[in-house]
C-alpha cells in the first residue's frame, strides 16, 4: 500500500492533478498495486486566509509517505517567491530532494522547432543539483534603497552535494544503457573554485564507471549544442542555476511546458514530482490546460516507488496517444479535447497498450 501525498495547488494545478490521479488509477488497476492518497491544501488560498505557507508538522507527515505528487504553484494575489520559497523550495531543503530530474523526450508526433530533428535525436535527462548552489539563500545587502547599494548571492558547492549528484548522473548513464555518456555542464573558464569542485568530482567518480564515457561542455556551449544536436547527449549533470536555465530550453525542443515532467527526488526516500508548467491563472478553470506533464510526472513517480512496470506504462501510453495524431496542439486551449478529455484519453491507452 503505497501513500502520496497530494498538493494541487494554484491555477491549473488541481485540474492536472486530478488527470495524473485519473491515469494513477487505471494504471494501479491494470498492473495490480494498492495506494492511498492524502490531499493538502497549501497554496495561495490558504495562504490568504491564514498566512501560512508550508508548517514544519506537513514536512513531517511528508516524511512517512512514499511520494509526493505536485500540481503547480503561484497566484498574481501573492508576492512572487512567497509561494515558491515557503512552499517548493522548502520541501526541496527539508526533504533533502537533492536531485532535480528532467527527462527531455521528444514524443512521436510532436513538433519541435529544431529543424530535421525527430525522436530519435530528443532523448536525453538532465540531473539538475538541487539544493546547493544560488539557491541555497545565502547573501543580503549592503545600504539597500541607496545610490550605493550592494546585493550579494553567495553559490553554495559543497563535495559532499556535488559528489552525489555526480555519481547520480553515472549511475543513471548506466540504468538507461543508452549512448552510456555523461556530460558535466558548467562554466569552469570562469567559475574557476566552484566549478574546478565539480570538475575534480567528476573525474574521480568517472573513473568509477569505465563504461560511461565522460564529456564536457561550458554552460553557454551546451545551449548552443541542445539546439544544433541534441543527439549528443545523453545524461547531462550541472548545478542547480544552470540545470534551471537550460531544463526550459530543453522544454521547448521536446514540444513545450504541456509535456515537460519532473522529479525532485531523494534516492531511497520521499521525493516530489510535478510538472514544471507554472499555475497560468487565465486558463484556471476552464478545461484548457494540458494535463500530460502532470501524468508524465506521475509516471516518474510510479519508477521512483518501484512501480516500473507501470512508469513504462504510463510513458506507452502517452508515446502512442501523441503518435495517433489526435492532439493536434500540446498548447493550452489549442489540444482539440478539454483537460479532462485528455486524461481519458490516456486512460483509454493505459487500459489497451503493450507493454
Amino acid at each position: 500500500m503505497y501513500k502520496i501525498a497530494v498538493l494541487p495547488g494554484d491555477g491549473i494545478g488541481p485540474e492536472v492533478v486530478r488527470e495524473a490521479l485519473k491515469v494513477l488509477r487505471a494504471v494501479a488497476e491494470r498492473i495490480g498495486f494498492d495506494y492511498e492518497t492524502v490531499e493538502y491544501d497549501f497554496g495561495a488560498e490558504r495562504y490568504l486566509r491564514t498566512g501560512e505557507t508550508l508548517p514544519d508538522s506537513a514536512i513531517e507527515e511528508f516524511k512517512e509517505m512514499d511520494a509526493i505528487l505536485v500540481g503547480a504553484f503561484g497566484d498574481p494575489r501573492v508576492k512572487p517567491g512567497i509561494l515558491e520559497h515557503g512552499i517548493i523550495l522548502k520541501l526541496r531543503f527539508s526533504l533533502d530532494l537533492y536531485i532535480n530530474l528532467r527527462p527531455i523526450k521528444l514524443y512521436p508526433g510532436v513538433p519541435t522547432p529544431l529543424k530535421d530533428k525527430g525522436p530519435e535525436d530528443i532523448d536525453f535527462v538532465v540531473v539538475r543539483e538541487n539544493t546547493e548552489g544560488l539557491y541555497a539563500g545565502i547573501g543580503g545587502f549592503l545600504r539597500k534603497g541607496t545610490p550605493d547599494e550592494v546585493a550579494i548571492q553567495v553559490m553554495v558547492n559543497t563535495r559532499k552535494g556535488v559528489e552525489r549528484c555526480v555519481r547520480y548522473a553515472f549511475e543513471l548513464a548506466r540504468k538507461r544503457n543508452k549512448k552510456k555518456r555523461v556530460t558535466l555542464c558548467d562554466k569552469a573558464n570562469v567559475l574557476i573554485h566552484a566549478h574546478d569542485l565539480w570538475r575534480r568530482v567528476f573525474d574521480e567518480v568517472g573513473r568509477e564507471f569505465p563504461d560511461v564515457e565522460k564529456d564536457y561542455a561550458f554552460v553557454d556551449a551546451t545551449t548552443m549544442w541542445m539546439v544544433k544536436n541534441p543527439e549528443w547527449f545523453d545524461v547531462i549533470v550541472t548545478c542547480n542555476m544552470f540545470g534551471d536555465i537550460i531544463t526550459d530550453l530543453g522544454a521547448i525542443i521536446q514540444g513545450g511546458m504541456g509535456i515537460a515532467a519532473s522529479g525532485n527526488i531523494h534516492p531511497g526516500r520521499v521525493s516530489m514530482f510535478e510538472p514544471i508548467h507554472g499555475s497560468a491563472p487565465k486558463y484556471a478553470g476552464k478545461g484548457m490546460a494540458n494535463p500530460l506533464a502532470a501524468i508524465c510526472s506521475m509516471g516518474m513517480m510510479l519508477e521512483h516507488i518501484g512501480e516500473e512496470k507501470g512508469a513504462k506504462l504510463v510513458d506507452r501510453a502517452v508515446s502512442e496517444l501523441l503518435a495517433s495524431g489526435k492532439i493536434k496542439d500540446l498548447s493550452a486551449g489549442k489540444m482539440g479535447y478539454t483537460t479532462s478529455e485528455v486524461g481519458d484519453l490516456v486512460v483509454e491507452y493505459v487500459r489497451r497498450v503493450e507493454v
